[in-house]
This record gives C-alpha cells, sequence and structure tokens, in this order.
C-alpha cells in the first residue's frame, strides 16, 4: 500500500494522482501563487500553528468527543463511535478550516473575506473568524439553499456578514462558488476562504492540513479508549469531501476502511443525485481536475440532493484520487434513508444531526459488521438548520 504522503501530497503542480491541479484564468494566477508561497510558510511556522491550535482549544472546544452509541453498537453487534464534530463552536467541522484561512489571510494582509456556503455552516463559521478577527465578510448563497436553510442565514447576518444569493443555474453551492471566484478576481484586497477540499490548488491541500485535526484526535481518543489508535472502518459523509478528508487524513497508510458517503438523492439512476462518483467522469470544476457531473458535450449537469451541503456536482481531487484506486470506498444514500437515519439518531442518542452527517449514520445501515470491527463516524454537524426539512416530514 501507498505510503500517506502519496495520499495527501500532491506534486508541484497540485496533483493528486491524475486529478488536482489549477485550471484557472490568467487573472487568478497571481492570488494562487501568492496563496500557496504563504501556505507552504505557515506549515513550518511554529508560531502560526500555535496561534492556530490555541484557537481550536479555546474558542472552538476542541477536542471534539468521541462518543461510544450503545444504542448502534447494540443494533450493529460492534462498538460505533460517534466523533462529534457537532459540538464544535458554530455547530460543525467547519470552524476548523475557517480558523485556519483567517490567521492565513491576516498574515498576507488582506482586508476582506469572500466565501461560498451551501448548507450554511461554512457561511457561519466564516461569518464567525471574521467577526473575531474584525474583518468584512462576504458570503454567497444559492438562492434556493437561503430559502431552505434560513436559521443559517439569519446566524451570519447577526454576525455582520453580508450574505449574496446566487441566482444563476441551480441556485446552489456550484453557482454559489462561481459568484466567490468572480469577487475574488476583481477585488485584489480580498481572500477567498474556501469551504472544502476543492477549487484549484493549493486549497484542496490546505482545506485537508487544516481538517486533519479530526483523525488526529480520533487517533489518541481511541487509544485512550480502546487500547489501539486505529478502528476498522471510518464513515464519513462527502459533498466536496472536506469532513471525510479530515476523518480520513491520518489513516490512508493503514489497513482502516475507508467509506465516503455520497447523496444518492431520489436514486443514482433517477436524475435527481449528487452521486458524483457513481454518475460522474474526470472533469474541471471550479479551477480542478475531478470527477464531475456532465453531459456528453462536458456540460455540468445539476446535482440534486435533500441536503444542501451535499448538492455538489463534484468532489474534491483527493477523495476522487483514493476512490478510482481504490483506498476509499464510495456508497450513495437517498434522501429518505437519510432522513430516516436523521430520526433513528434522535431517538436513540438524543442527538439531531445535520442532514449531511445523517448520511453517514444511514451507511451503518448498508455495511456488514463482524463483532470484532470498531467503527467511527464523523458527525460532521448538528441538524439544527434542518429542523423545519425534519418537521415538515409527513412520515413523522
Amino acid at each position: 500500500m501507498e505510503k500517506i504522503k502519496k495520499y495527501t501530497e500532491v506534486d508541484d503542480l497540485g496533483f493528486y494522482g491524475h486529478f488536482g491541479g489549477a485550471f484557472v484564468p490568467e487573472l487568478l494566477r497571481d492570488n494562487l501563487e501568492e496563496l500557496t508561497t504563504f501556505f507552504l510558510e505557515i506549515e513550518n511556522d511554529n508560531a502560526f500553528q500555535n496561534e492556530f491550535l490555541s484557537l481550536l482549544k479555546y474558542y472552538v472546544g476542541r477536542p471534539s468527543p468521541l462518543y461510544l452509541s450503545q444504542k448502534l453498537s447494540n443494533e450493529f453487534k460492534c462498538p460505533i463511535f460517534l466523533k462529534r464534530e457537532d459540538l464544535n463552536h458554530t455547530g460543525s467541522h467547519k470552524i476548523n478550516n475557517a480558523i485556519g484561512q483567517i490567521l492565513l489571510a491576516k498574515k498576507m494582509g488582506k482586508s476582506e473575506i469572500v466565501a461560498e456556503t451551501g448548507a450554511g455552516q461554512h457561511g457561519v463559521a466564516t461569518a464567525t473568524v471574521c467577526a473575531l478577527m474584525n474583518m468584512k465578510c462576504i458570503v454567497f448563497m444559492g438562492e434556493k439553499d437561503i430559502e431552505r436553510q434560513a436559521p443559517n442565514v439569519q446566524r451570519m447576518k447577526f454576525l455582520g456578514a453580508e450574505v449574496i444569493p446566487a441566482k444563476s443555474g441551480s441556485k446552489t453551492l456550484k453557482d454559489a462558488t462561481n459568484e466567490a471566484i468572480r469577487y475574488w478576481i476583481n477585488h485584489t484586497n480580498a481572500y477567498y476562504l474556501i469551504g472544502s477540499v476543492v477549487g484549484p490548488h493549493p486549497y484542496p491541500a490546505m482545506v485537508a492540513s487544516f481538517q486533519s485535526v479530526i483523525s488526529k484526535e480520533i487517533k489518541s481518543q481511541l487509544k485512550e479508549m480502546t487500547g489501539t489508535e486505529n478502528p476498522t472502518k471510518i464513515i464519513a459523509c462527502v459533498g466536496g469531501g472536506s469532513n471525510a478528508a479530515g476523518a480520513f487524513f491520518e489513516y490512508y497508510d493503514s489497513n482502516v476502511e475507508l467509506i465516503a458517503v455520497e447523496a444518492g438523492g431520489l436514486g443514482v439512476n433517477s436524475g435527481y443525485t449528487a452521486a458524483t462518483s457513481v454518475v460522474g467522469n474526470p472533469g474541471v470544476l471550479h479551477g480542478s481536475l475531478t470527477l464531475l457531473m456532465q453531459d456528453e458535450y462536458g456540460q455540468v449537469v445539476e446535482p440534486y440532493s435533500i441536503s444542501a451541503g451535499l448538492d455538489y456536482p463534484g468532489i474534491g481531487p483527493l477523495h476522487a484520487y483514493t476512490i478510482q484506486i481504490g483506498r476509499t470506498k464510495s456508497i450513495s444514500v437517498t434522501d429518505e434513508e437519510a432522513l430516516k437515519a436523521a430520526k433513528k439518531l434522535a431517538v436513540y442518542e438524543g442527538i439531531i444531526p445535520a442532514l449531511e452527517s445523517a448520511h453517514a449514520i444511514a451507511a451503518l445501515e448498508k455495511l456488514k459488521f463482524e463483532s470484532n470491527d470498531v467503527v467511527v463516524v464523523n458527525l460532521s454537524g448538528r441538524g439544527d438548520k434542518d429542523m423545519e426539512t425534519y418537521l415538515n416530514l409527513d412520515s413523522y
């Protein structure tokens, strides 16, 4: 098996195997070269890293707990642990990356932050760190997502962010990303604080690096609780894939089974899905070569998911690479299966997961377990933002 650096370290052009790179207009070349230079500097900057870790501990509230769910463990006849990223400040894993990038933006001397968001969790995290650092914040969000994620829109505005609707295309995350990139091109004083392991190099590597704190903690917590650092399986949902990249990061060089759960929507063959690794092909999206939902002419096919955070037509190039070579296993979960899983976790444990995280919980039903398995599910976010969807379900 290839060693960890061959999975998580890109080459000089920003590729993981055949996926990645920086396919951008010339107007963005200088931005990316400047960003790459500063990112390489902070990786070995002790002062930067100490400030990053200090904020994660004292501001975010890390380490997030690793919780043994007795009821899930009894049902599946093996230990099922939940990595409680939903308990972070702002309610998801997104804050880890936002803290790292806002510190980087300050180091670069930028005066305003622009971001995209789908489910709103990254937008809230970005608005939060901008308030903390007294920086102007502009968040682009699909008009459709603004309607279905109203609580997070309210939070962003209360924190002082300007939320601008993206009205083109499907009016979801893809379109918000397009608008954020356009703004970045036209404002040299802006820093684009991207929310996932997508986009042009160095963003996928940078976001994965900031999110790797998740798997570092899993290792130490499992060691304390079970006597071994390694579970047998780690399960995480994937839209762009930042929570999965963080949960998998330290385990690529092991025998741990890594399971990426995509949004099946109404079914992978229904035409209403976001299961990119199943229905996608190599193509360029938002500046990187990755797996992409596209038609025969290379035009993006609009994704569909009940979950705004998974409603994206591509996946991060790290995931595209590791899925293609078989290191990561991908499965899909439908809207209905995710909704049932959310209800189950609420009733079992008194934990209401985000719709994104509910996909990862639903994956348990699709896998086979042995009694000696040790399973970690990354619970990437809390479900406050999705309560209207949950409460409108006829079946409940």
